[in-house]
C-alpha cells in the first residue's frame, strides 16, 4: 500500500474527507489546517506507534565514522535514536565491539583522558556525542549500526510498514483518525482490535523470527508461536 493508496482508504473507512479547518495560533496568527496535513498526522502518529511497539530491520541503520587520536568523543548521527553496536577496526581488518557503560563508568575506569590505548567501552555522554574509554591512541575507522525512524511514507511515498503490513499501518492511521473525530466507541473497538492482531503478526516476525538467533542481552526477542 502506497501513501496515495494510504490517503483514500482513510477517507474511504471513516467516510470523512476532513475539510480544510482554520486554526489561530497562541500569537493570534490565522492558518489552514488542510486535509492533507490532516491525515499525514494520523499517517504518521501511526508509523511512531508501529516504529516503538515492534524492531524491523528497516529501523536499523549502518553509518562509518573514525575515533579522533586523543579525543575520548565520538560524534552521535543526528538521526540516532538508540544504539545497536559500535565496533572499531583495527589494522588487520578485525572488528572490535565496544561494550555498553554508564558516563559515571568511564570517568572512574579511565579517569585521566591523555592516556590512550585501544577503545573497550562507550556510554551515551548527551544527545551528540558518545564518550570512549579509554581514550583511542589510533583514528581508527568505526562502524555504529543503531536504530532511527525510516522516511515516513508521507514523504517517501512508500514503506517497508506499507509494502509489507499494510493492515498495522492503516489500522494504527484509523485510530488516530477516529480520535481526532471523537467517534463511537463500539467502532473505536474494531479498529483497536484489527490493530492490535496485525501487529502481533507483525511482532511475531520483527521481534521473533527475525530474531531466533540474538544473543545480545539488549536485543528483544518475543516467542514465536
Amino acid at each position: 500500500m502506497n501513501y496515495s493508496t494510504l490517503f483514500q482508504t482513510i477517507q474511504a473507512y471513516v467516510e470523512n474527507d476532513f475539510p480544510d479547518t482554520a486554526v489561530v495560533s497562541t500569537a493570534g496568527a490565522a492558518a489552514t489546517f488542510t486535509d492533507k496535513q490532516q491525515i499525514d498526522t494520523f499517517i504518521e502518529q501511526a508509523e511512531q506507534r508501529i516504529y516503538n511497539s515492534v524492531q524491523i530491520p528497516d529501523l536499523r541503520k549502518t553509518a562509518a565514522a573514525a575515533f579522533t587520536a586523543g579525543n575520548r568523543f565520538l560524534a552521535i548521527p543526528t538521526d540516532w535514536l538508540s544504539t545497536f553496536s559500535i565496533s572499531w577496526e583495527d589494522s588487520s581488518g578485525n572488528y572490535h565491539f565496544l561494550l555498553n557503560k554508564d558516563v559515571s563508568y568511564i570517568r572512574e575506569a579511565y579517569p585521566n583522558p591523555t592516556t590512550t590505548g585501544d577503545p573497550a567501552h562507550y556510554a551515551i555522554f548527551d544527545d551528540t556525542a558518545f564518550i570512549i574509554g579509554p581514550t583511542p591512541s589510533t583514528a581508527y575507522n568505526v562502524q555504529m549500526d543503531y536504530f532511527y525512524y525510516p522516511p515516513s511514507i508521507v514523504t517517501a511515498g512508500t514503506s517497508w510498514v506499507g509494502d509489507n503490513f499494510e493492515s498495522v499501518l492503516l489500522y494504527g492511521a484509523l485510530l488516530e483518525a477516529y480520535t481526532f473525530m471523537k467517534g463511537e466507541g463500539d467502532v473505536m473497538t474494531v479498529y483497536q482490535k484489527r490493530y492490535d492482531e496485525a501487529l502481533v503478526m507483525l511482532k511475531q516476525l520483527g521481534d521473533g523470527r527475525n530474531r531466533q538467533d540474538m544473543y545480545r542481552t539488549s536485543q528483544v526477542r518475543y516467542p514465536v508461536r
